[in-house]
C-alpha cells in the first residue's frame, strides 16, 4: 500500500470514537445470515478496521486472527477484544494485504468487509477450509458511480465461483457474497 494510503487509513481510524462492546455486530449486510457462521473453528477477517466483526466471531466462539493496514485500528481492535472478555480468542496484526494473505492454517470464516485486492481472490479460497465460509462485501458500480475499488457487475461471483454461493447481491454501490467452500 501506499504511504499516502497508509497514512489516510491511519487519520480515518485516529479520528473516530473508539468502539464500545454494544457495537460488537457482524456487517449489516452479512446480520440476516448470522446463523450460518460457525460456533467453533477459525476466522481471518481482512482489514478489520477497529475488530467489531471479529470480537463477534469470537463471542459466538471463534479464534480469530484480524488483520489491518492501520496501526491504531489495530490497537483499538486489541482493545475492544479486551473489554469484551474475548482477547485470548482474538490476535490482531498490522498487515499489508498488496504483500499478499499472510501465511497461517486453514480457517472455517473467511470475513472482508469493504476490502477488495482481486489478486487475494484465489489465496482467500485456497486458505478455507473444506466446509469454510466466506463473507465478503465491496462498493460496487451497482447503484453507484465508478471509483477506484468499486467491483463490477457479477464480479464477485464470477471470482469465487469454485464455492457453493449461498446468497450474493448487488445494488445501492455494495456487492456482497456469501459462499461456502464445498
Amino acid at each position: 500500500m501506499s504511504e499516502l494510503d497508509r497514512d489516510r487509513w491511519e487519520e480515518r481510524y485516529r479520528s473516530r470514537a473508539v468502539p464500545q462492546a454494544d457495537e460488537v455486530s457482524l456487517p449489516a449486510v452479512f446480520a440476516p445470515f448470522e446463523d450460518l457462521f460457525p460456533t467453533k473453528g477459525r476466522a481471518l477477517e481482512l482489514a478489520c478496521g477497529q475488530g467489531r466483526a471479529s470480537v463477534w466471531l469470537a463471542l459466538r466462539g471463534m479464534d480469530v486472527w484480524g488483520v489491518d493496514i492501520s496501526p491504531t485500528a489495530i490497537s483499538q481492535a486489541r482493545d475492544l477484544a479486551a473489554r469484551s472478555g474475548v482477547g485470548d480468542r482474538c490476535r490482531f496484526d498490522v498487515v499489508d494485504l498488496d504483500s499478499g494473505l499472510p501465511a497461517g492454517p486453514p480457517v472455517d470464516v473467511v470475513l472482508c468487509h469493504r476490502f477488495r485486492d482481486r489478486r487475494l481472490d484465489q489465496p482467500i479460497i485456497e486458505r478455507l477450509a473444506p466446509g469454510g465460509l466466506l463473507a465478503i462485501s465491496t462498493r460496487s458500480v451497482v447503484g453507484a458511480g465508478p471509483g477506484r475499488f468499486r467491483t463490477a457487475p457479477g464480479e464477485l461471483t464470477t471470482a469465487f465461483a469454485q464455492l457453493e454461493n449461498i446468497a450474493s447481491g448487488e445494488g445501492d454501490g455494495e456487492a456482497w457474497l456469501l459462499a461456502r467452500k464445498p
